[in-house]
């Protein structure tokens, strides 16, 4: 059995709230007083663009909100996305751990457009924790694809054994899987650490 360097996180669910997901998108919608109906169909045929780091945030609102006259400004709308991030506590504490520790490579994978991902990554530190960031806005590609647990394991040099991948969805977690990837489905924090450490996984040196 291959010995485990390699942890690929997932963010938002994981480590960090959900950055634009659908009850983010709803809350927003509520606020502004938008078509909810209107505006996630718009959302749905720009989405793969906008996390895939082929359209930015500012078109994409052109898209998807102020193709007609709103009471509010794209600003308005940046702010309110911006401030709907929020650490998971638990989690933080447990990735610091495992990044004190040494032993492991510790990247993020997950899907987020460009400048969501890189204001959250400034705003938590992110930098602190992860020695690379695997994001959909960067490699142009977005999970649960099998090209993305690819790539990670292709520039990073592990082969998929070495590796493991977390994240809250049981889809992403199936196709880690279905790549040779070692993979865990977060629920909790507790859980999180009670599973890594079953495959012999420490948060300590």
């Amino acid at each position: 059995m291959s010995k485990l360097t390699a942890l690929f996180w997932d963010v938002g669910g994981v480590i960090l709230s959900n950055g634009w997901d659908r009850d983010t998108r709803r809350a927003m919608v509520r606020t502004f007083q938008i078509n909810e109906e209107e505006f996630e169909g718009r959302h749905e045929l720009v989405v793969g663009r906008f996390e895939t780091g082929r359209m930015p945030l500012d078109r994409y609102l052109e898209r998807t909100i102020f193709y007609a006259p709103r009471a509010f400004t794209p600003d308005d709308v940046k702010q309110f996305m911006f401030a709907q991030s929020h650490a998971q506590p638990a989690s933080l504490d447990l990735l610091a751990r495992l990044a004190a520790s040494g032993q492991y490579l510790l990247a993020t994978l997950n899907n987020e457009s460009r400048e969501l991902n890189l204001f959250r990554i400034e705003k938590f530190g992110l930098r602190k924790y992860f020695n690379v960031f695997f994001s959909s806005c960067f490699l142009g590609v977005q999970k649960p694809e099998e090209e993305i647990f690819r790539l990670a394991l292709e520039m990073t040099q592990r082969q998929p054994e070495e590796a493991i991948f977390i994240d809250d969805r049981a889809l992403n977690v199936e196709c880690a899987r279905h790549c040779g990837l070692e993979a865990l489905q977060f629920h909790q924090a507790e859980q999180l650490e009670q599973d890594l450490r079953a495959l012999g996984v420490s948060a300590h040196p």
